[in-house]
């Protein structure tokens, strides 16, 4: 949590500094693209590696690269050396880092909790993440506001030690490795073929890439959301981005109680229209807290409609290759995100920021429309033929390798 706040306070810090440096409203929303395309770029072969080496080594690595590469940002910033592509140079680097340890670190969340615990572990971890997404911004702003962007980024490099020490204590039961090991090319193609081949994967990578491409928008354009629509400065872009995590909080904690009452693909889809109201809302809206309240709306429906895709993947995914799988479905999400922020910056050069909005919103709405074929389906109680199949084939797998 701590090193998600940092990360949030330097989203904020990157963002105005952003809409400070550049009039175009392209180069705002590709700071959002910086820091997911990496996770589209970077993520395939990054699941491979962590399903074949340590992933608490792994995730140690690209911790301190982000540190370093945050660092390298604070410095340069504090100098006046910055200017937009050096700006986007620099937190595409820092993406490359995440996308380095995220398939890890999702990963990592299986080993740590019983399988009938999986579901809601996932939740609390995304929880833990908006907490700090809450709080982050909002301080974000202060920090921007009091000492600059440049503050923002020492606050985040700084925020990476305590992430470094908690992976320093996690005492990882070792898994012995295959005994002949893929090459990195056929382990991949491995993960894909996988996936190919298992239906309930196959239909949550097309529903992340389109949540993923039409609902960036809202954050991508936020920085401009503020300074134009709301006439505020890095504090309100701050505190907007906080509604829209302490929407993500209560939609986390909320799954629990609703997964006893309705399924995954049904949770998925409300909470996608769900999203598709708050933009409305956010692209109409002239009032900070009417705005902040459909951020809110935005938050839930984020992290729902996510959360339950990366259920779907977890549970439906043999252990040899789950980090592989989950690196491709962050590829798929994450891509959309990077290529919807991509062509929101050039819906709002053309014709405006509420303007981009809006059609994101009639977008969102045709997606959950237009997939109704594509089911998330429950995953089979352990114990069940499918699953002792499916992990008799798993080992199978892990033999030939």
């Amino acid at each position: 949590m701590i090193s998600n706040l940092g990360g949030l306070v330097q989203l904020v810090g990157a963002a105005w500094l952003m809409s400070s440096l550049t009039t175009s409203e392209q180069m705002v929303t590709l700071v959002q693209a910086s820091t997911a395309l990496p996770l589209m770029l970077v993520a395939p072969w990054a699941g491979v590696v962590a399903d074949r080496f340590d992933r608490r080594k792994l995730m140690l690595l690209s911790q301190s690269f982000i540190m370093i590469a945050s660092f390298a940002l604070a410095v340069i910033a504090w100098i006046g050396g910055l200017h937009p592509w050096s700006l986007l140079g620099l937190t595409f680097l820092i993406g490359c880092g995440t996308a380095l340890k995220t398939p890890a670190w999702q990963a990592g969340v299986s080993e740590m909790v019983p399988r009938a615990a999986l579901p809601n572990a996932i939740a609390l971890n995304s929880v833990g993440f908006n907490l700090a997404r809450s709080a982050g911004p909002a301080l974000g702003g202060l920090v921007v506001a009091a000492g600059g962007a440049a503050a923002a980024f020492v606050a985040n490099a700084v925020s990476n030690i305590a992430m470094l020490l908690a992976l320093s204590r996690w005492r990882r039961e070792r898994v012995p490795a295959a005994r002949t090991p893929e090459t990195l090319l056929r382990a991949m193609w491995t993960g894909i073929r996988h996936v190919a081949a298992t239906p309930e994967l196959r239909v949550v990578l097309p529903r992340a890439a389109l949540f993923g491409f039409t609902s960036s928008a809202v954050q991508a354009l936020l920085p401009l959301v503020a300074r134009h629509q709301m006439k505020g400065d890095a504090l309100t872009y701050g505190l907007l981005l906080g509604a829209f995590g302490l929407g993500a909080v209560v939609g986390g904690m909320s799954i629990r109680r609703l997964r006893g009452r309705l399924t995954a693909e049904q949770l998925s889809r409300l909470f996608a229209l769900l999203f598709a109201f708050g933009t409305l809302g956010v692209a109409t809206s002239r009032s900070f807290p009417l705005t902040a309240a459909a951020l809110a709306l935005n938050g839930a429906g984020w992290v729902v409609a996510f959360s339950m895709m990366n259920v779907t993947i977890q549970l439906n995914s043999p252990n040899w290759a789950l980090a592989r799988i989950l690196a491709i479905y962050q590829m798929a999400a994450f891509g959309g995100v990077a290529m919807g922020s991509w062509a929101t910056g050039i819906l709002a050069n053309c014709y405006g920021v509420s303007e981009a909005l809006l059609i994101s919103a009639f977008l969102q709405i045709a997606v959950v429309v237009l997939t109704a074929r594509l089911q998330l389906r429950e995953a089979d109680e352990p114990g069940s033929a499918d699953t002792e199949d499916r992990q008799a084939g798993s080992t199978h797998v892990v033999d030939d390798q």
